[in-house]
C-alpha cells in the first residue's frame, strides 16, 4: 500500500509541477510518462500495486479517475514493452486467477476508461466469466446499451450473450457501426445481424413496435427507414460475401426500386433503357409490381413488347395486351436479319459481323494471339457484366472486348479462366497480362481504373493487371478535358440524354451509341446478336474516337496530338493516362513544352457563370480579367446552363448541382469548385485547369462589382469638383443647372505628373457631354458616380493624380496597394511584366 500512495503522490506532485491544475493525463509530458515507467521497474508486484491503488481510489470516493485510467494504460504499454510481456512473466510467483478476479470486480465497479487496459493487462477474456456477464446485463437493463456492447466486444463474449438483444437498440439508436464491430470475423452472429436487419424491411414491418420496448433509450427512428436499412444490408452482404438469398426483403426492394426507375426510364420518358430479365424473373412480387406498371400505361403495343421481353405470364395480362403479344410474335419471325434492322440515329459499327470473333476457348485464343499482341498498335478495351441491381456483391465480369483495326475479339472470360491453375487458364491470363504490360501497345478505355479493379476481382490470376498496365490512354480523363468548340453542347435534359461514353461519341463522332443491351444478362450463354454486335460497338468505338481526336486535337482544345499523353501524362500508379492538371507536381505545366502544352486560353476572352454561392470567387476572377456573368439568388441551376449555351460560358457550380449542369452542357464546360478553399485558391486552381494565361495588363481591367470592361479617367480637380457639387446640391433633384468645369476638364486631357504608373488601362477621360447636366455626378446613361465612398484624405493625397470610374455601376477606384498585392498573390499565373500600382475600389454610399 505505501507503494500506492507513494506513486500516486509522485504522479500528481509531477501533474502540478508541470503546470496543470487538473492534469490531463492524456495527453501527460514524457517526463512524467518516464518517471512512471522507472517506479514500474522499482515495483515487485506492479499490477498487485495497480489493483491496491484502484482500491484505494474507490475508497476516496473515485476522485480523479483520470489519474488511475492513465497509470493503468501506462503499465500496459510498459508490459508490452519488456522481453517478455505478459503477467505471469512479470510476477513468476503470483497466480493469476486472484488478481483477475479483483480486475474483473474492479471494472465491473470503475469507470469505461478502465476496461481496456485492465482486459489487457490481466487477460480477462481467460477469466471467470459469470460477473462480467452479470455486469453486462446489468448495464443492458439500465439502458446503457453502449457500455455493454463494448465491454462484450472486448471480453469477447459474443457466444455467452444474445446478439439480437445486444445489437436491437445500437440499430434503434443508429450505432450500426458498433453492432458490426460486435459480430465482426463471427460469420454466424453476421448472419444473424443481417437476418434480423432484413426482416425490418418487409413490407408493413413497423419499427414503432420494437422501439416500445426500449422506453429508456434516446432513438433515432427517422433513420431507420426500410429504404436506409436495405442500404445497410446490402452494403453488409458485400463486406462479410454472404449469400443475397439471406436476405429476401432488402434484394426485392432494390429491384423493386430498380425496377420502378427503368419502367419509369423505358415507358415513361421511352428513353432506350431495357427492363431486363434478369429484374424480375420468376418473383411473383416483382411481377405483380410490374403488371401494376403496366397496366397504367395506355400504350398497348410497348406494354406487349415488354410483357414479351420480359416473359410475363400471359394469364394475368389484358386480352388487348395478349392480341398485341401475338402479332408481335409473327413479326419476329417475318423480320429482317439483324445487320439490317439498325438504328440509324445511334453509332454505326463500320466493321461487318464476321469481323466480331467470339473466343470461348484457348485455341480459339491462340490462333489470334499474335494480332491481339502486335507491338506498336492500339485497342480499345472494355468490359461487360451481368447488371446486380444492387443486390450486394462484386459482379464477376462476363466478357472482354478487344479492338483492333478492322476486328473485334469478345473474350468469354468464365470459359478460358476455368478450370482455375488449368494449362488453359493460366495460358490466358499470362496473355491479357503481356497484352497489359507492353507499353508499345496503346490500350484505350473509358474508366480504366475501375474496369481493372473488377476484372482483378473477378479473377485472382489477374488482381494485379491495373498494377502492370503501361501504355494505358483512359479517354474518360480525356473527355473532362475536352471542349467543344465549333459546334453547341447537346442540350439533353438529365437522365433522358446520353452520358459517358455514349456522350463522348456523340460530341466527337456525332452520334451516341445504342445502349438498349447495357442491362442484358451478360452470363447467359449464347449472347445474343444484339449483345454481341453492342459489346463489339463498346470497344471499337473507342478507335474512332481517339482517330478522330488525333486527327483534329485542337477542335476539343486537347494539347497537340493525343500520344504526347503516353509519354508526359501517364499516371505512376496505374499507367493510365490523366491530366496534366491531376498530377501531384506543383507545377505541371513546367513539363510540357510549347507544342505539347494546352492552348492558352486569354484571360479576357475566358468566360463563366458561377452560382450565387460562389459571389467571392466571380469577383476574384474578375479582378483577374475574366468575363464572370454571377446567378443572383433568386436564379436556379437551369439558368446557368442556359446562360452557358447562349453565351458560351463555362460554369462553376458549387458542387451539389453539377452532375445534372454537366449533363446539360457536356464534358469541359462544367466545373465542380472546392468551397473549402478561399477564393484566391478556387481561383488559381481554375486558372489552371483552363490553362487561363493572366497578364499584368489583365488584372482590375474588369470591374469587380458589375463585370464592365471600360472605365472612364477622371483628374484629381474634377473629382474635387464632382464630389463638392454633389454634397452641396444634396444628391438627385438638385435644382441647379450644372455648367462648364472648367477648361482644363473640358478642352483637354490633364497632363500626367512626372513618373510613371503602370496602371494605365486603355480609357478615354470622363467629359462633359458624359455627365447629365440636371442630375448631379450621374453619368449621361443614367448611372449615379458613388462618391460618397471617396475619403477626403485620398483626395489631398499628393501624387495622386486621377481617378477610374465604372460607367456600369458607377464606382470609383484609385490608384493604392491592392494591385501590388494581387499581383505578388498570383505571380505564378502571370506572364513577366511590371506591376507595382493597384486600383482600391471605394466603399458603396
Amino acid at each position: 500500500m505505501k507503494d500506492t500512495v507513494t506513486l500516486a503522490g509522485q504522479l500528481r506532485s509531477g501533474g502540478r509541477a508541470g503546470g496543470e491544475d487538473s492534469p490531463q493525463w492524456g495527453l501527460a509530458s514524457p517526463q512524467l510518462r518516464e518517471e512512471a515507467w522507472k517506479w514500474f521497474a522499482a515495483l515487485d508486484n506492479p499490477l498487485t500495486t495497480l489493483l491496491d491503488m484502484l482500491d484505494a481510489s474507490r475508497g476516496c470516493g473515485g476522485r480523479d479517475p483520470s489519474l488511475e485510467a492513465w497509470v493503468a494504460r501506462e503499465l500496459e504499454r510498459w508490459l508490452q514493452a519488456q522481453p517478455h510481456p505478459g503477467p505471469a512473466q512479470v510476477s513468476p510467483t503470483l497466480a493469476l486467477k486472484p488478481l483477475q478476479a479483483r480486475a474483473v470486480r474492479l471494472l465491473t465497479e470503475g469507470p469505461p476508461s478502465l476496461v481496456e487496459p485492465l482486459v489487457s493487462i490481466f487477460q480477462l477474456q481467460d477469466a471467470d466469466r459469470s460477473p462480467v456477464l452479470a455486469h453486462i446485463h446489468r448495464l443492458h437493463q439500465e439502458g446503457k446499451f453502449k457500455e455493454a456492447i463494448v465491454l462484450g466486444t472486448k471480453l469477447q463474449l459474443q457466444a455467452d450473450l444474445d446478439v439480437e438483444k445486444m445489437c436491437v437498440p445500437l440499430l434503434l439508436q443508429d450505432k450500426v457501426g458498433l453492432a458490426e464491430r460486435y459480430v465482426d470475423s463471427l460469420p454466424h452472429l453476421q448472419q444473424r445481424l443481417l437476418a434480423l436487419m432484413d426482416s425490418w424491411c418487409q413490407p408493413g414491418f413497423d419499427i414503432r413496435v420494437v422501439a416500445r420496448q426500449y422506453p429508456q433509450a434516446t432513438l433515432r427512428l427517422e433513420r431507420l427507414s426500410p429504404r436506409a436499412l436495405g442500404r445497410h444490408v446490402l452494403r453488409l452482404l458485400e463486406q462479410y460475401s454472404l449469400d443475397p438469398a439471406l436476405c429476401p426483403n432488402a434484394v426485392t426492394q432494390q429491384r423493386l426500386a430498380a425496377l420502378r426507375y427503368l419502367c419509369y426510364k423505358r415507358l415513361v420518358e421511352v428513353s432506350p433503357h431495357p427492363v431486363p430479365q434478369g429484374l424480375v424473373g420468376q418473383d411473383e412480387c416483382l411481377q405483380e409490381q410490374l403488371l401494376q406498371l403496366l397496366a397504367s400505361l395506355e400504350d398497348v403495343a410497348m406494354v406487349a413488347q415488354c410483357a414479351l421481353d420480359l416473359s410475363l405470364p400471359v394469364e394475368r395480362l389484358p386480352a388487348t395486351v395478349v392480341a398485341e403479344m401475338s402479332q408481335l410474335r409473327l413479326q419476329e419471325r417475318t423480320a429482317k436479319a439483324p445487320s439490317e434492322d439498325r438504328r440509324d440515329d445511334c453509332y454505326q459499327l463500320p466493321i461487318s459481323r464476321d469481323d466480331i470473333y467470339f473466343l470461348a476457348s484457348w485455341e480459339e485464343l491462340a490462333r489470334h494471339e499474335d494480332t491481339l499482341l502486335q507491338p506498336g498498335q492500339v485497342v480499345g478495351v472494355d468490359l461487360e457484366w451481368r447488371p446486380s441491381f444492387g443486390t450486394g456483391g462484386r459482379p464477376r465480369v462476363s466478357l472482354m472486348q478487344v479492338a483492333v483495326e478492322g476486328r473485334v475479339f469478345l473474350l468469354d472470360l468464365p470459359r478460358l479462366s476455368s478450370p482455375a491453375g488449368g494449362q488453359g487458364p493460366r495460358a490466358f491470363s499470362q496473355l491479357v497480362s503481356q497484352l497489359l504490360s507492353d507499353p508499345s501497345i496503346t490500350k484505350l478505355g473509358y474508366g480504366m481504373a475501375g474496369d481493372l479493379r473488377s476484372l482483378g476481382t473477378s479473377y485472382p490470376a489477374l488482381a494485379q493487371a491495373g498494377q502492370k498496365l503501361q501504355g494505358g490512354l483512359d479517354l474518360l480523363q480525356v473527355h473532362r478535358q475536352m471542349r467543344v468548340a465549333d459546334r453547341p453542347a447537346p442540350a439533353v435534359d438529365g437522365a433522358a440524354g446520353p452520358r459517358g461514353l455514349s456522350l463522348l461519341v456523340q460530341q466527337v463522332l456525332g452520334k451516341p451509341l445504342d445502349k438498349t443491351q447495357q442491362l442484358s444478362n451478360w452470363d447467359r450463354r449464347p449472347l445474343g446478336e444484339g449483345q454481341l454486335v453492342y459489346a463489339a460497338a463498346d470497344a471499337y468505338c473507342l478507335l474512332e474516337v481517339y482517330w478522330a481526336l488525333c486527327r483534329e486535337p485542337a477542335r476539343f482544345h486537347l494539347p497537340g496530338a493525343l500520344p504526347w499523353s503516353l509519354r508526359l501524362g501517364r499516371s505512376e500508379r496505374h499507367g493510365t493516362w490523366e491530366p496534366p492538371l491531376q498530377q501531384a507536381s506543383a507545377s505541371p505545366w513546367q513539363v510540357l513544352s510549347p507544342e505539347d502544352a494546352a492552348p492558352e486560353v486569354p484571360a479576357r476572352a475566358f468566360r463563366v457563370v458561377c452560382d450565387s454561392m460562389l459571389g467571392g470567387l466571380g469577383r476574384t476572377l474578375r479582378c483577374l480579367g475574366v468575363d464572370v456573368r454571377v446567378l443572383h439568388s433568386g436564379e436556379d441551376h437551369r439558368q446557368a446552363a442556359e446562360v452557358a449555351r447562349q453565351e458560351g460560358r463555362v460554369i462553376l457550380t458549387s458542387g451539389l448541382p453539377y452532375h445534372k449542369l454537366l449533363a446539360q452542357v457536356g464534358a469541359g464546360r462544367c466545373l465542380a469548385v472546392d468551397c473549402s478553399l478561399k477564393a484566391q485558391q478556387q481561383a488559381k486552381a481554375i486558372l489552371r485547369h483552363f490553362n487561363v494565361r493572366v497578364t499584368p495588363a489583365d488584372i482590375f481591367s474588369r470591374c469587380q462589382a458589375c463585370n464592365c470592361d471600360q472605365y472612364l479617367k477622371v483628374s484629381k480637380d474634377m473629382m474635387k469638383q464632382l464630389v463638392r457639387l454633389s454634397v452641396h446640391l444634396g444628391g438627385p433633384g438638385g435644382a441647379s443647372e450644372w455648367g462648364s468645369m472648367g477648361s482644363q476638364e473640358t478642352d483637354s486631357a490633364p497632363e500626367e505628373a512626372p513618373g510613371h504608373c503602370s496602371y494605365d488601362p486603355p480609357c478615354r477621360w470622363l467629359e462633359d457631354a458624359d455627365l447629365q447636366t440636371h442630375v448631379p455626378a450621374t453619368l449621361a446613361n443614367g448611372t449615379r458616380l458613388q462618391l460618397a465612398g471617396v475619403p477626403a484624405g485620398v483626395l489631398r493625397r499628393p501624387g495622386l493624380r486621377h481617378f477610374y470610374c465604372c460607367p456600369g455601376c458607377g464606382k470609383v477606384f484609385w490608384e493604392g496597394t491592392h494591385l501590388a498585392r494581387v499581383t505578388t498573390e498570383t505571380s505564378a499565373d502571370l506572364a513577366a511584366g511590371p506591376g507595382v500600382c493597384t486600383l482600391c475600389p471605394a466603399p458603396c454610399s
